[in-house]
């Protein structure tokens, strides 16, 4: 379906299982390129310009390696709750504490995306709010237990079993709590 990229080698530079995964059913052919990127950033940003700062961060890494018909893309996503951003968690009891706070409170998903190639760059970024019941700290253990949640920012995945016993509404795009506004991303590369 995009045509205008017919001749451009497109490059996701993410290990995100979910994110390859979304490129798949989108139809995207795509090779992968992986960087350890410190993912650090100046203490004033707030929201998405956190994870705009830090999408931008990565895809600008690559930028020198990049040939003419290559076109990078780089995601960052955060969860943002009561003024505070929370990435991954370092361990299950960071993963324990992510979750407590987020229980009985609507956050915000933060999802960036940066489109980088030798000639543009275009960085979008989309906001979803989501609202967890109290969970029980039983249920919390059960899930970091079973789960696995050191990957994901807030210590939760949408699709896994807390979404479905915990999350009792969302609004805005499904996607990006799941860590890219599809729908965004697809429309940005129809245009670039």
């Amino acid at each position: 379906m995009l045509k205008n990229l017919v001749n451009t080698n497109i490059i996701l530079a993410s290990g995100s299982p979910r994110r390859q995964q979304f490129f798949k059913d989108l139809g995207i052919r795509f090779e992968i390129r992986l960087k350890d990127i410190p993912e650090n950033y100046p203490s004033h940003l707030v929201r998405e310009e956190i994870t705009d700062y830090l999408a931008k961060l990565k895809a600008e890494a690559f930028l020198e390696e990049l040939n003419d018909n290559e076109l990078l893309i780089t995601a960052d996503t955060i969860v943002w709750l009561e003024g505070q951003a929370m990435g991954k968690p370092s361990n299950k009891q960071e993963a324990q504490l992510m979750l407590q706070e987020l229980s009985g409170k609507m956050h915000e998903v933060v999802s960036s995306f940066c489109l980088i190639s030798r000639k543009k760059e275009i960085v979008r970024n989309e906001i979803t709010r989501v609202y967890f019941k109290k969970l029980e700290p039983e249920e919390i253990s059960y899930y970091i237990e079973k789960y696995e949640t050191l990957d994901k920012a807030g210590s939760y995945g949408i699709q896994d079993w807390i979404g479905l016993i915990g999350i009792s509404g969302i609004e805005g795009s499904y996607f990006n709590v799941m860590g890219l506004p599809t729908a965004k991303l697809y429309d940005c590369l129809k245009d670039f």
